[in-house]
């Protein structure tokens, strides 16, 4: 039987190639928050969205982001599709579990928001589906996934795909809940800074 100190370190070496994988995709995130910046700046919202464990993420980061917990920081406009349990059973009766996220999208969404997406492995098909329904309302749209990104870090609905190369679905969610917490304080970085917000700016 392996020794605790053997599989202690052996625990670390599976998160070390993804968590130097979040550092090096430093210049994605990086965009991917200036993106989000000027769409706050503009007036937009945030709908965050997922399933099982990414959903309380969903939650996670919309709280973030309504209720800082940095003092100081401006409270932006946020709301977890995951959070209303009659709409979702509603939709889901109605049409199908597939159809949960892309139909609040359609009717809740407009164009100059953003929409935050987030599947472990990267093959959620309402996941894929509420992206679909964003990119058709105008919506800025950004995916954390896992895995390969699945079918969704291709789709032409999802601007940017930030993914963990994880096949280790709690490796992914460690990532995930450091790369949203990144994700917010870099948005707030560009959203202080108005002047890199106007077309034509720079990173």
């Amino acid at each position: 039987m392996p020794s605790a100190p053997g599989q202690m370190a052996r625990l670390f070496e599976k998160r070390e190639a993804p968590g130097r994988g979040l550092a090096n995709a430093a210049g994605e995130i990086a965009a991917t928050c200036h993106s989000m910046a000027i769409r706050f700046h503009r007036g937009g919202r945030l709908f965050t969205f997922g399933n099982g464990g990414a959903a309380t993420d969903a939650q996670h980061m919309a709280v973030e982001f309504v209720h800082p917990v940095i003092m100081g920081k401006q409270a932006l406009p946020a709301l977890s599709l995951t959070g209303d349990i009659a709409t979702l059973t509603g939709v889901g009766a109605a049409s199908g579990f597939g159809d949960v996220f892309a139909h609040q999208l359609r009717y809740l969404a407009q164009a100059g928001d953003i929409a935050l997406g987030v599947s472990p492995d990267g093959r959620c098909d309402n996941v894929l589906r509420g992206f679909e329904a964003a990119r058709h309302r105008g919506l800025l749209t950004v995916a954390l996934l896992g895995g390969d990104g699945g079918a969704i870090a291709p789709s032409p609905a999802v601007d940017h795909a930030l993914v963990v190369r994880s096949d280790d679905q709690r490796v992914v969610k460690e990532v995930h809940v450091t790369m949203y917490h990144v994700l917010w304080e870099l948005v707030h970085v560009f959203f202080e800074r108005p002047s890199v917000l106007v077309p034509g700016a720079g990173l």
